[in-house]
């Protein structure tokens, strides 16, 4: 199995997103059993707090619900708990590194890190573009998936 931890500022918008839509993304391919997907904040702002209503929104136009996630924190633990640790931007990369005592394995990475063209998911709190964080997701979930197969760490596909 694999489990995989996406990681954001709060856990109420960008890193629930990528947890739901690649949690849809491997139902529909036959994998949810191979995988263990979480999401988790890299600050205590939001703890608690279910997933911001924009995300929600834009999550339930894609057929996806995430009613039941509230936010939670990020710890040290996780750092053995998961496999990948996918961060939404540096910054959070730069967090995670701290709460997890670095990263000895190379297990905390850029999502959008697996795509052709790497770079940071804007944060969709400040620019309120709620269907392009959808988008890059969507890129950077299907660019890791893609990923894993090439590696031959899905058993089936």
């Amino acid at each position: 199995m694999i489990k995989i931890l996406f990681v954001c500022h709060g856990n109420i918008c960008r890193s629930p997103m990528g947890e739901y839509i690649l949690k849809d993304m491997v139902k529909k391919q036959g994998l949810a059993k191979e995988f263990y997907i979480a999401s988790a904040a890299a600050h205590r702002d939001e703890i608690g707090n279910p997933v911001y209503p924009p995300a929600r929104r834009k999550l339930g136009e894609m057929g996806i619900s995430c009613s039941e996630k509230r936010a939670i924190l990020l710890t040290a633990d996780d750092y053995n708990k998961y496999d990948l640790l996918l961060a939404a931007d540096s910054y959070n990369v730069r967090d995670m590194r701290r709460i997890c005592g670095g990263d000895p394995q190379g297990k905390i990475r850029r999502l959008l890190d697996y795509t052709s063209r790497p770079r940071d998911i804007a944060d969709p709190w400040y620019t309120g573009d709620f269907d392009r964080t959808a988008d890059d997701i969507i890129e950077g979930c299907r660019a890791l998936l893609s990923h894993l197969k090439k590696e031959g760490r899905m058993l089936s596909c």
